[in-house]
């Protein structure tokens, strides 16, 4: 039984290799699908009837609106009165918006290189497109058939008698064989549409396989419902990656602003091919995001797996990153405090799904101001997956030696032992929030005329009672009091050294929901979590006026 799975799936995917070939471009840019031929069917032209014509319109407009929800192939029938049939497929690894624009193109072009014909057939690098005003589903087609034509020296009358007769001859042969091998591959296509679609085998794992990509994937690693796109559409959005289109490097390649031939604007990430781990977050982003779907999660359209390179496509966010407008003297006054308790409610409920309303319990392990992008109504969204990690269930953390992520953001158990659980990102939320209120980074913060972290100064006028000191001075005419301090003491409970004191995410999305609750009194933050040691906290002149245990032992993380 095993055997003959193999062999059925070695057919399936020799068939999608065919079409793979049969449809391979050969221009490296082309703004449209490249077209590759037509055939009319022998269908004489004269004037389509009315009723025919709106029934053709209907259908073309049909196939182009549905090929950008469907698997990749679909058929349908239009009419009782003169009705027509049609079918568009588009390449096995090409489906929603790139099979929607190969398919669109078809439809436009069709009647016009079939002009006054009731069927046409046409059919593109991507994509296929046939209509008829006959029924030709489950029909094998032998048509067309091609002629091929040779040259050679001719001397004599009697080389050109033999000439004709061996051209004669091989016209036969060349009919005949293109009659059957017409034949054969529509057989193979048939069986094709009826094994492969009707399976659930993942598109991507089609691909890496096909492309020769050198991790072996499963089709439970990758997810089933991702498209890909191909490496053309993306060098022609991108520029061929010019440094006009760049918006910025992250830690495992840059990233480029893409415009689609509808307009529609992308991100492109792109992995260094230089970067030795890049591999596997390169995975982690496809399995995770592509798995995970909620308003505060940025949304992976597709990726590429072409010619050695691992290509993410992402919906483009105008606002950019957190970071950009928070840490920016000019253009964090635009920030009020209305927005930034917005952005901090809607960095809450990402990460809660997260860890508790998805189908994966997710850790982040890199959450920050700069991993937080905005979309056009300056609603947060949580990015950058490279570091994630998944737990079963029943498991509440992990160990790792491979400690990654950035300072001033990361838990002193994950800092230290590379330990992390969803507190973890708790410790790093917290951060944030308190980042969001200042308007300042915690990273660097020690370097400002207070002389300490951000997390021990505020945690030391919150001993105090003084929370509204560490407040953003641009917020003067826009906050309400009460929630500054209740959010200044949601970010302590986060941050607290012992993770077991911090409060889960479900816990702080109901804390900042209710105004009623009474809240815990926070414990002490760690002295430090980056680069900052405790020598230089000991000539700090502001640290011996903070009223806490000075005993702790600092985090000093090695790169």
């Amino acid at each position: 039984m095993v055997g003959k799975k193999l062999h059925l799936r070695s057919i399936c995917y020799g068939f999608h290799l065919l079409l793979l070939l049969s449809f391979r471009p050969h221009v490296t840019k082309a703004q449209t699908p490249i077209f590759v031929g037509s055939n009319c069917q022998n269908t004489t032209q004269q004037p389509l009837n009315s009723v025919y014509q709106t029934n053709l319109e209907e259908m073309l407009r049909w196939a182009s609106s549905d090929a950008a929800t469907s698997k990749g192939y679909n058929y349908k029938s239009i009419g009782n009165n003169s009705p027509v049939y049609g079918l568009y497929d588009c390449r096995g690894d090409v489906v929603g918006y790139f099979c929607q624009f190969c398919v669109s193109t078809a439809a436009k072009e069709a009647p016009q290189r079939c002009p006054n014909r009731v069927s046409a057939m046409v059919w593109y690098d991507f994509c296929v497109l046939r209509y008829s005003n006959e029924s030709f589903y489950g029909t094998v087609l032998t048509n067309p058939s091609w002629h091929a034509l040779g040259e050679k020296n001719i001397s004599n009358m009697e080389d050109i008698q033999k000439a004709k007769q061996g051209g004669n001859n091989r016209s036969k042969i060349l009919i005949i064989s293109f009659s059957v091998t017409g034949s054969i591959t529509v057989l193979c296509l048939s069986v094709y549409w009826w094994w492969c679609r009707t399976r659930k085998d993942g598109l991507i794992s089609r691909v890496v396989r096909l492309s020769s990509y050198h991790n072996v994937q499963t089709e439970e690693t990758l997810n089933s419902d991702l498209p890909t796109i191909p490496l053309i559409t993306i060098l022609q959005s991108t520029d061929n990656f010019s440094e006009v289109s760049k918006l910025g490097e992250g830690g495992f390649g840059p990233v480029y602003k893409g415009i689609l031939p509808d307009g529609r604007q992308i991100a492109v990430k792109r992995l260094s091919k230089f970067s030795g781990q890049g591999s596997e977050e390169f995975n982690n982003e496809v399995m995770f995001i592509a798995k995970l779907q909620h308003r505060n999660l940025v949304r992976l359209l597709a990726c590429c797996l072409e010619e050695n390179e691992k290509i993410l496509v992402y919906e483009y966010l105008p606002n950019k990153s957190l970071d950009f407008h928070l840490f920016d003297n000019e253009r964090k006054k635009h920030f009020d405090w209305k927005l930034r308790l917005s952005i901090i409610n809607g960095i809450a409920r990402g990460i809660l799904y997260l860890h508790e309303d998805s189908r994966l319990k997710v850790i982040h392990r890199d959450l920050k101001a700069s991993n937080v992008l905005l979309d056009p109504e300056m609603n947060p969204k949580i990015s950058d997956f490279g570091l994630a990690r998944t737990f079963e269930k029943g498991q509440n953390q992990a160990n790792t030696k491979r400690v990654m992520g950035t300072y001033g953001y990361m838990a002193p158990e994950y800092a230290m032992e590379g330990l992390f659980s969803v507190k973890s990102d708790v410790f790093s939320f917290g951060v944030l929030v308190l980042e969001i209120i200042c308007g300042r980074k915690n990273s660097g913060f020690y370097l400002s005329e207070h002389g300490q972290t951000l997390l021990l100064y505020a945690w030391r006028i919150w001993c105090e009672r003084k929370c509204l000191q560490m407040m953003d001075p641009t917020l003067e005419k826009s906050f309400v009091g009460s929630e500054v301090e209740r959010c200044i003491q949601i970010g302590l409970l986060c941050v607290q050294e012992d993770a077991k004191d911090r409060p889960t995410m479900s816990d702080v999305v109901v804390m900042l929901a209710s105004d009623a609750m009474t809240l815990l009194e926070p414990k002490h933050p760690p002295f430090s979590v980056g680069r900052t040691t405790l020598e230089e906290f000991s000539t700090s002149k502001s640290s011996k006026n903070l009223s806490i245990n000075d005993a702790t032992t600092s985090i000093t993380i090695p790169r």
